[in-house]
């Protein structure tokens, strides 16, 4: 089981976004049925492969039918994992930046898709540059990597 358990591995954080990236608008399901293509075709997320990515390597992703082929999106992944990348330099891991929003607690909540954690990391993440990051995806993010405890309580995984 790795959605919603506690996530701290920068590697494993910056595949997570980026699969969100992609699932906005489409099902989770739609996303993890495709996700080994994905890791193959983005270099099994490497961050350094992924920034490093041109025009020639955008048009054979376009050309990849075992992923969503939405240019937006799949610019949108080189762009983000260069603001990824900053973040990275700016406070050591991505981890770090993550985790300082809720001081390295995670958050229990239920029946939501988006909160005021996720609008305000959300906002942090578009002004410094990424895109495909709403609220909403951000939430799924948060959700994902174990930041935000939706698991209902009775749950084996509540706490």
């Amino acid at each position: 089981m790795e959605w919603g358990v506690p996530t701290h591995d920068d590697a494993t954080l910056f595949e997570m976004l980026m699969l969100e990236t992609f699932q906005a608008g489409l099902s989770w399901e739609c996303i993890l049925n495709k996700r080994d293509n994905f890791r193959r075709a983005f270099d099994n997320f490497d961050l350094r492969a992924v920034c490093n990515y041109d025009d020639k390597k955008i048009s054979e992703l376009m050309q990849d039918d075992g992923i969503i082929r939405n240019k937006r999106k799949i610019v949108a992944t080189v762009n983000n994992a260069r603001v990824f990348a900053e973040l990275v330099k700016e406070f050591g891991t991505f981890d770090k930046y993550l985790w300082q929003w809720t001081n390295g607690k995670t958050v229990y909540e239920y029946d939501k898709t988006q909160s005021e954690l996720s609008d305000k990391i959300s906002n942090d993440l578009r002004r410094r540059g990424m895109r495909f990051v709403g609220t909403t995806t951000i939430y799924a993010f948060l959700q994902a990597t174990g930041v935000i405890n939706s698991h209902l309580p009775g749950c084996f995984l509540h706490k």
